[in-house]
């Protein structure tokens, strides 16, 4: 079934090494459970889980209201019309997913998504409704039914965000839940057996000057986002240095489908010098109406899919790109003037705004547009109640991968994913809890290793340069290799800046961009976010199949590939 493939020679492998370079913890606390991340599916984790257990550390980066769920525009997904069905939604996420996703984590998705939506308008989310009070449904890419629950027009993440946090500060008092703020997990802990029983972490202004301490329960749970800073230009915050899943490869755990980055479509063109976060313009703007044209005018997307600007994602991104190499242009268009201004403003007033503020009125102009890293679809494997590979670790929402995206996300299945799987994830855990299956650690321990080595971040742009030229939207054997060296090079710098969040960071990327440029490298085809350049087409006969990296005891990643889960009979 496999065709030969490409791999790291075997006289000099890259390694990663299985912990950062970091002082001794200088404190240390507990918890029956840490939740890392305070996205939509850590905060309903941490809730959830506070009302079985007797404790829970949740911690997060910065503030609780910086993750990426806050930026999240289109909204969530889920079959609330009475005309719609959680099967419809299922074959939508299936297409999208080009034979990759797992059927079973797309069911438990597509079916269980309905409850928890409406729990979370019971919880006090706001979402948009008609003049009847009836919750409003637009449709975006990919989608053949309206089934998108929006807030505040185009402001559904800052809406959730708000009303979980506000759920939070209502027990804040209670002492079965502690919160701490501006706390980088720096590597996981495990006891003598291997089980995860931990993390270590730095909190600015706590603990020693340093900052760094230990904090041991009987579960972890990884909520902390995706890696969009390993490029050049993204959607995604700045704090979205794909943490969670670099401890979990350093630590052994099972990363999968790491080659499929969704680039989406209509992120907003400031030129070509622009670097880090860049103004999303939401899918849904097309799905109430406005359409891409290229630089003579021309509505390129007709003809391309049966739906036109409103085909999944990554056709629309292909079908950019290779719009802009036809016109010899950095960039598109996107025409919403004849939506006008009223209708605009009030439909998205976020993105307008902000627009606006960059000198542009949608009203009046196109919209320049080109893709740009939004999502990544894969993480660290999880099964249908959140498990990892690693005892005692979970993880839920973008840093997981849970098989519901397989090669391309369904716009708005993120959200919907990161609330579904958490509420699983906190049944699993109190469950286990309760049967003694998961008892506090006695005695957690690091493996001690030599080559602790870290980046200093002032490589960093070299890095994201390096991923976007190699890894980026269009791949080839050629520039794969040449961000692997790359790779190659910053790993063998030596350290000149002390330990910290900054080097951790771009550590964190580096370690990541050589797991994910080792994995596109070797699948030769072009499958949904994945675009090779040199393997232009699908390829059924040898890649429908998926790829895991797991980092061995001697700190090289290997690779190893995978069957796609069956469909189960519907429940």
């Amino acid at each position: 079934m496999t065709s030969p493939a490409p791999q790291e020679p075997p006289t000099d492998p890259l390694r990663i090494p299985r912990r950062l370079t970091a002082p001794e913890p200088g404190w240390t606390t507990s918890a029956d459970v840490i939740v890392v991340g305070s996205g939509i599916a850590g905060l309903t984790c941490a809730l959830k889980l506070r009302q079985q257990v007797d404790r829970v550390l949740l911690v997060t980066k910065t503030v609780l209201d910086e993750g990426s769920t806050a930026w999240a525009q289109g909204g969530i997904a889920a079959a609330l019309d009475p005309e719609d069905s959680p099967e419809e939604h299922l074959e939508d996420t299936l297409v999208a997913g080009v034979g990759l996703c797992d059927p079973e984590a797309v069911r438990i998705l597509v079916t269980e998504g309905p409850k928890r939506v409406r729990q979370l308008v019971e919880l006090g989310a706001n979402f948009d409704r008609d003049a009847e009070g009836t919750i409003k449904l637009t449709r975006e890419g990919g989608h053949h039914r309206d089934r998108i629950a929006h807030a505040g027009g185009d402001a559904t993440g800052k809406e959730i965000e708000r009303a979980l946090i506000e759920a939070l500060h209502a027990v804040q008092d209670d002492p079965g839940i502690e919160v701490i703020e501006h706390a980088m997990v720096v590597d996981l802990l495990n006891d003598p057996d291997g089980r995860v029983c931990g993390v270590t972490l730095h909190v600015l202004g706590e603990g020693q000057i340093d900052g760094v301490g230990a904090a041991h329960a009987r579960a972890v749970v990884l909520a902390s986002g995706g890696l969009g800073q390993i490029y050049t230009s993204t959607t995604n915050p700045s704090v979205s240095t794909g943490d969670g899943m670099a401890v979990s490869l350093r630590a052994g755990a099972r990363i999968t489908d790491l080659e499929f980055i969704q680039f989406h479509p209509t992120v907003l063109w400031l030129g070509e010098g622009a670097n880090g976060q860049q103004p999303l313009i939401s899918e849904a703007v097309r799905g109430e109406g406005a359409f891409l044209v290229d630089k003579d005018g021309v509505r390129f997307m007709q003809g391309q899919h049966e739906l036109a600007d409103l085909a999944p994602r990554d056709v629309v991104a292909r079908a950019i790109l290779r719009r802009m190499a036809e016109t010899g242009t950095d960039h598109v268009f996107l025409d919403a003037r004849h939506l006008g201004g009223d209708f605009l403003e009030k439909r998205f007033p976020s993105i307008v705004a902000r627009c606006r503020e960059l000198g542009i009125d949608p009203a009046t102009e196109l919209l320049p547009v080109a893709p740009a890293q939004h999502y990544i679809g894969g993480g660290v494997e999880t099964d249908h109640q959140g498990r990892t590979t690693l005892r005692g670790l979970y993880a839920a929402g973008e840093v997981a991968c849970s098989g519901v995206h397989g090669a391309n996300r369904l716009a708005s299945n993120s959200l919907l994913e990161g609330l579904v799987f958490a509420h699983r994830i906190a049944k699993d855990v109190t469950r286990r809890i309760a049967a003694g299956e998961l008892p506090m650690p006695a005695a957690p321990c690091l493996r001690d290793e030599d080559d602790h080595a870290i980046l200093d971040s002032r490589h960093r742009l070299e890095l994201q340069r390096a991923m976007t030229k190699g890894s980026g939207p269009v791949r080839s054997a050629e520039s794969t290799t040449e961000a692997l060296e790359t790779c190659r090079h910053l790993a063998a710098l030596p350290m000149v800046e002390s330990a910290g969040p900054k080097s951790w960071e771009t550590t964190n990327l580096l370690h990541l961009g050589i797991a994910l440029s080792q994995v596109a490298r070797r699948r030769e085809e072009t499958r949904g976010g994945h675009v090779r350049s040199d393997f232009p087409e699908q390829d059924d006969a040898h890649w429908l199949r998926r790829q895991s990296t797991t980092r061995q005891a001697d700190g090289i990643p290997t690779i190893a590939d995978s069957a796609v889960p069956t469909a189960k009979e519907p429940r």
